[in-house]
């Protein structure tokens, strides 16, 4: 008489040992597939939650300096007004020209961003206008220190403009906006040279006759 096979033989515990560790296996491989899944999910989620808060960052600053131009633009006929020397009050009048061209620079760049042009108050632009106010009230009407504290107060807001464009224009290099770029080089070309004139009416004239007042 033939004898059962037992069910507990060595050659069926490890039959029944190799099947759980195979779906052991299976079951972290899932694991593991699952979670790489996830990281590299959260990874690319994070890379493009990056790139936006970028662009909106530089949106922002944007706003700023728009702000800071059409502030610049309003305050400039009263310095003209202000200005003792010929020269100076027609290089204001020049500033203003250049204001409005810059601005209508700006308002590009914001529909190349797909944005509306917009404005947020420039705290920076706002203290320097500020500071040109005193220098008026504090000098004498009709004297070239007047003329000399109107150019040193022209000069720190183009500095300051000069500051912002060209860090704006490396932030759209870095977006891979060329386009943008080139147009926020175009207004730093002219602020530079801007700059410039101010200077060359300084050392030529103005602060000779106003160390003699």
């Amino acid at each position: 008489m033939e004898t059962k096979a037992n069910k507990n033989t060595p050659s069926s515990k490890s039959e029944t040992k190799a099947k759980a560790d195979t779906k052991k296996k299976d079951v972290a491989d899932s694991k593991s597939d699952a979670t790489q899944k996830t990281k590299t999910t959260s990874k690319d989620t994070k890379s493009d939650n990056s790139g936006q808060e970028f662009r909106e960052f530089f949106t922002d600053e944007l706003k700023d300096i728009l702000w800071a131009e059409k502030a610049l633009l309003k305050a400039l006929p009263k310095m003209r007004k202000a200005a003792t020397g010929k020269e100076l009050a027609a290089s204001f009048d020049e500033h203003m020209a250049d204001a409005e061209k810059q601005i209508d620079t700006l308002n590009q760049v914001f529909e190349l961003m797909g944005k509306k042009p917009a404005t947020k108050k420039c705290d920076a632009m706002e203290g320097l206008l500020s500071e040109a106010d005193s220098i008026i009230s504090d000098t004498e009407k009709g004297t070239a220190i007047r003329d000399a504290g109107l150019i040193l107060a022209a000069q720190k807001a183009k500095h300051y403009e000069i500051a912002t464009y060209g860090t704006l224009a490396a932030l759209a290099d870095a977006m891979e906006e060329p386009k943008i770029a080139k147009l926020l080089r175009s207004i730093l070309r002219s602020e530079k040279a801007s700059d410039k004139e101010l200077t060359v009416l300084a050392v030529e004239s103005v602060n000779e006759y106003a160390a003699e007042e």
